[in-house]
């Protein structure tokens, strides 16, 4: 059972306001970087191995999921992934709270999804002061290279974030959206069924 003052620090977190190192120190158990050095060094032929690490990693994982090494992670245990997830390399999740991605989802290189971020103002970063809001990206999105994805944004089911995008408000499903700050393109359409085949 939590302290009162724990109870407080982490009611505080749930509501987006602010929160610094010192006054989160209990959660610390909770973070799994030596599991994340020791996956990030198992051997490609070792899947059986990678998949127990990454159980024992992640707060909740599917089936048929894929994260190629070398991957980052603040705590780990607030990241849920679902079924038939690829993870590129130098994915990094700063997970101080849950970030949480569905089904079918792709990562290219170097996608950083954040929970957490630091107030404007010096004095109010003391002790690495900071906020956190969730993170979810719906199913069957895609997420190009160098991209990032900041507190508190939903990607909405089947969209498309083009690389080197700063994700900083919430994207509705089945759109391409690119640039920084991320807008929306364009829609996807039944059209983009038949781009980049033999016919098309």
């Amino acid at each position: 059972m939590l302290a009162a003052d724990e109870q407080d620090v982490l009611d505080r977190i749930h509501k987006g306001l602010l929160y610094n190192e010192t006054e989160a120190a209990f959660q610390n158990p909770q973070r799994r970087a030596d599991l994340v050095f020791e996956y990030n060094r198992t051997p490609p032929g070792e899947a059986e191995r990678r998949r127990e690490l990454l159980v024992a990693i992640l707060g909740s994982v599917g089936e048929r999921t894929v994260l190629l090494p070398p991957f980052h992670a603040g705590f780990g245990s607030n990241v849920h992934i679902g079924d038939d997830f690829f993870g590129n390399v130098n994915l990094t999740f700063v997970d101080d709270v849950d970030i949480r991605i569905g089904h079918g989802v792709l990562i290219a290189p170097g996608v950083t999804l954040t929970t957490t971020g630091h107030p404007v103002h010096p004095e109010r970063r003391v002790d690495f002061t900071r906020f956190s809001e969730p993170v979810v990206i719906e199913d069957k999105v895609w997420i190009g290279s160098n991209s990032v994805v900041l507190p508190g944004v939903r990607i909405g089911y089947g969209s498309v974030i083009g690389a080197g995008s700063v994700v900083s408000r919430d994207i509705p499903p089945m759109v391409v959206a690119v640039g920084v700050p991320c807008r929306v393109l364009r829609p996807i359409t039944d059209a983009d069924l038949a781009t980049r085949t033999a016919t098309g």
